[in-house]
């Protein structure tokens, strides 16, 4: 690292204060470089701060504690020139080809220094290429053990251009290091800082200047360091000498300030009026001479009044010089002070520069097109205050990205070519609407066998794939570990969907038979839909599975009749305004029932029983049937006892299209429930977004999942049974299990389990499809594992630790919660009392799980007395008028006038009362009623 052999530690937010104690970011920006520690917290600020002072200084940052590996790309990618990183992060940066190892700074830990140096040897055997990486030694005392890893270390020593940092707690043990190792760079805090002398005395303060030139090569007989100034953009203006007096002066003083031989110290420009503004110090590469960066004004640096000592500048510089002259005083007739007066001029011109560059062949015309392009180019740029320093550091920015951009040019520079009319790829169809038959299968309930295979090796062991919040970049690998399995893709799913829907709106009955026999393979059917009274014949069932069904429905509808409100809400919002809401049933209700790979009474059970208890007069099932055209006999129960009107014997889009619109047969209903397939869902969000269908949903759906957060209190077997009772619904549920503080014993035992009871299921191989991207996350706290639960926002949500109720006001998104060790999911599935039709796929965040109030509608009332038509009239009149709508506000005005609240309007009036005069007059009056009162009160 060249410069001041200062790495200055700042924090992004407090350095921007007032009452900053040590250095300004100004002051550091002399030094060169800092170093930004940036924590998940602090991000955003920390890239604002680097975006805007980027151009000032070289910016690293410690991104030891950032988790997320798309955050250290955006720290690398907005310009920051190196990043401290530990040695797993560096091994994951590694992999990544456009992160060059000049960027990264490898910190050594001082807890266990002789294990990172262990690690580092192994992989620079591996990856020679990141032997040129920069090291760093963590902690305030790091200078105490650089001598012992540099031994360590053997034959994999830094190179002498590499730097390595180190922090240290005070200036001696700063000027130690450096005298014993020049090429080293001290870390060290802003506040800990300071360039004033006189502060030397101050112990919580080290100079800034001495640990500058510590470990710097002097001449021998003057003592001084020779020092070399040049401009902006790194050309030599002269050779000069300074001293630490000449140093701490130029940093407090901000301008180019030397020593010189004869006459002490030499403020650069003081007589002559050529002053210098100091842009930053710093030494070469051996440390034996200082680098001043100035910017020179006046007639330049030299006594003869020329830019350098060495002659005239060349090239750019002096391009550059000359058209700034220009812009402040061009002589007559000056035609670069033509294109400064003429935008329009400067622009054609780059265009038409820009064409013949383009046009050029030969060396010789390049070089001179190029030349006139960058001239008219520096124009428009000197023109907008742009200089060649603006326009360097932003092509150093842009060498610093790591995130790389295709480069096509835009359309209207590329040159257009036809297409070949056989050049398009046809789809490939053969089916209806072309899509393969296999696809539109997919859109059918059609039940899959329980045997269906999934896994790749069925007799390899069901196991969840581990992760840990302390692993590399661990947010980033958990939000990705954290995905729901995918699903088809929304275009397709919806492709698939529609002409379903729209066969079924114009068709009716026919339609809905057609789809059934396809899918269902109920070709008996002759009418789509069973009315009630149902058949006893249709509802045969064992006495054991009539008394759960029982069971289940009293508790379900215990719990729902408990959440219907006792009395309207009523509220005076102000004397004389009452509000108030009420609640009413939907009227006609759609409740989709599943089929898939098993059979769901007891959804029936959860969408029937709240919409008998909401009160809904029409209530109409929909399920898909069985090869015989019956429906399972307690769907059919469940249908007679909460009082359904009917039974929709179809699946899949063809029944919600069929209770979205109706047909011959079909009610047609206000609202359709239930959950279902990602089809179910496509289907339900159609009819819900199609005005003509004038009905709502629920909620959308998609496979099942469960969350388990378990300690070291939970019982193996248990968290094990929960976690398969959510895989056997379909291999495309995922379950979750975070364990809080678990070891590897204990973690072992709930694997041995899961993989144990499995086996044990006629559904395992469903299980092991749904097992194959579930997630095991070990955690090292409850609030950790509370975090991520909330992240996923997961249908159900079981706490298998210690203390589940004290959890619950952190719990934020969650369809269901249940608390404690002897609370399996299934006892809510089924007969607890709570709903199971719950949010899946993260809706968790924003829905709500079936509720009495999914039945129910929600009606507001309001009454105005003719106090409060006083109260509340002169608002209404001025928003209204606010809004430009005259209608609303006059039907407010002419109450007021009734009341002689307002002076009544005539034909020949026609302004209107401004809104603080009916204010003024409400009010009088109002005073004036009060006072009537208060006086027939008064005995």
């Amino acid at each position: 690292m060249m410069g001041t052999g200062l790495l200055v530690a700042v924090d992004p937010e407090a350095i921007l204060r007032d009452d900053i104690k040590g250095l300004t970011l100004q002051q550091v920006a002399y030094l060169g470089h800092c170093l930004v520690q940036v924590t998940p917290e602090n991000f955003p600020s920390s890239l604002t701060f680097l975006n805007q002072h980027f151009t000032k200084l070289d910016i690293y940052f410690d991104v030891r504690k950032l988790k997320s590996w798309d955050n250290v790309v955006d720290v690398l990618n907005n310009g920051a020139s190196k990043i401290f990183v530990t040695f797993e992060q560096l091994k994951v940066l590694a992999q990544e080809p456009t992160i060059s190892p000049d960027r990264l700074v490898l910190t050594i830990s001082l807890v266990s220094p002789k294990t990172d140096i262990a690690k580092l040897k192994a992989f620079l055997q591996e990856n020679p290429r990141w032997k040129t990486s920069e090291w760093a030694f963590d902690g305030a005392k790091g200078n105490e053990i650089v001598d012992t890893v540099l031994k360590d270390l053997d034959n994999y020593p830094p190179s002498q251009d590499q730097t390595i940092f180190v922090a240290v707690a005070s200036e001696t043990d700063g000027k130690n290091l450096l005298h014993e190792y020049p090429g080293n760079a001290l870390i060290v805090s802003s506040t800990k800082l300071t360039f004033d002398p006189s502060q030397a005395s101050d112990k919580d303060l080290m100079s800034a200047v001495e640990l500058i030139v510590a470990g710097a090569t002097p001449d021998r007989k003057t003592g001084l360091y020779a020092t070399v100034v040049v401009d902006e953009r790194g050309g030599a203006l002269g050779l000069v000498w300074s001293s630490n007096n000449s140093i701490a002066e130029a940093l407090k003083t901000g301008t180019g300030v030397y020593q010189s031989r004869k006459r002490g110290l030499w403020h650069k420009g003081a007589s002559s009026g050529d002053t210098q503004e100091l842009i930053s110090i710093g030494f070469d590469c051996d440390k034996d001479c200082l680098i001043f960066r100035v910017h020179q004004k006046g007639r330049g640096f030299c006594h003869l009044g020329t830019m350098s000592c060495w002659g005239k500048v060349a090239g750019l510089s002096r391009l550059q010089r000359t058209l700034q002259d220009r812009k402040v005083d061009a002589p007559e007739g000056s035609y670069t002070a033509r294109l400064f007066n003429d935008p329009k001029l400067v622009n054609a011109k780059i265009k038409e520069e820009a064409d013949e560059l383009c046009a050029a062949r030969s060396k010789e015309e390049i070089a001179s097109e190029a030349a006139d392009l960058l001239y008219f180019a520096l124009a428009r740029c000197i023109a907008a205050d742009v200089t060649l320093e603006d326009i360097e550091r932003n092509l150093d920015l842009k060498s610093l990205k790591v995130k790389r951009r295709k480069g096509d040019a835009k359309p209207q520079y590329v040159e257009e070519k036809p297409v070949s009319e056989h050049g398009l790829a046809q789809p490939e169809s053969n089916g209806a609407n072309g899509h393969r038959d296999d696809e539109i299968k997919e859109v059918a309930s059609l039940s899959k066998e329980p045997s269906d295979p999934a896994g790749e090796n069925a007799a390899s062991r069901i196991q969840m794939t581990r992760y840990s919040t302390s692993q590399t970049f661990s947010d980033d690998v958990l939000k990705a570990a954290l995905q729901r399995p995918s699903q088809k893709s929304n275009e397709k799913i919806m492709s698939l969907v529609q002409p379903i829907i729209a066969e079924v709106q114009t068709k009716g009955d026919s339609a809905v038979l057609k789809y059934t026999h396809k899918f269902e393979r109920a070709t008996s059917l002759k009418s789509p839909v069973l009315k009630a009274p149902f058949p006893d014949s249709l509802m045969q069932l064992p006495e054991e599975t009539i008394k759960a069904i029982n069971i289940s429905y009293d508790n379900i509808l215990k719990f729902h009749s408990a959440q219907k409100p006792s009395a309207p809400l009523v509220v005076e919002t102000m004397p004389g305004v009452t509000c108030s809401r009420f609640s009413r049933p939907i009227e006609k209700v759609g409740l989709y029932i599943p089929g898939g790979t098993a059979v769901l009474p007891s959804t029936a059970l959860m969408l029937g029983v709240p919409a008998m208890a909401a009160g809904c007069k029409s209530i109409v099932l929909a399920s898909p049937p069985r090869s015989d055209g019956t429906v399972t006999p307690e769907i059919v129960y469940i249908a007679h006892k909460v009082g359904a009107e009917a039974i929709v014997l179809a699946g899949g889009a063809q029944a919600v299209a069929a209770m979205a619109y109706g047909t011959e047969s079909i009610t047609k209903v206000d609202k359709i429930l239930g959950p279902g397939n990602q089809f179910v869902t496509a289907a339900k969000m159609i009819v819900s977004n199609d005005t003509s269908a004038s009905v709502s949903i629920d909620m959308p759906a998609g496979p099942s999942e469960v969350l388990v957060i378990a300690d070291q209190t939970a019982d193996p077997a248990f968290v094990a049974s929960d976690l398969l009772s959510q895989a056997e619904h379909g291999t495309d549920s995922q379950v979750v299990l975070i364990a809080v503080d678990l070891d590897e014993k204990q973690l072992q035992a709930i694997e041995d389990e899961v993989h144990k009871q499995a086996y044990e299921l006629p559904r395992v191989d469903i299980v092991r499809g749904a097992i194959e991207h579930s997630v095991t996350i070990s955690v090292g706290s409850l609030k950790e594992a509370l975090k991520w639960s909330n992240y996923y926002a997961p249908e159900h949500l079981i706490l298998q630790i210690a203390d589940p109720r004290a959890a619950l006001p952190d719990i934020q998104n969650a369809g269901s919660v249940f608390l404690g060790g002897w609370t399996p999911e299934s006892v809510g599935d089924y007969s607890a009392g709570v709903n199971h039709s719950l949010p899946t796929y993260g809706y968790a965040r924003q829905y709500s799980g079936v509720n009495l109030g999914s039945f129910m509608k929600h009606i507001t009332s309001s009454e105005v007395t003719e106090r409060g038509v006083g109260e509340v009239g002169y608002a209404v009149m001025e928003l209204a008028r606010c809004e430009g709508l005259d209608a609303h506000r006059r039907a407010m005005e002419i109450r007021l006038e009734k009341l002689g609240l307002v002076p009544r309007k005539t034909a020949k009036t026609t302004p209107t009362a401004s809104s603080q005069e009916i204010e003024d007059h409400v009010m009088s009056v109002s005073v004036e009623g009060e006072e009537s009162q208060t006086a027939q009160a008064t005995p």
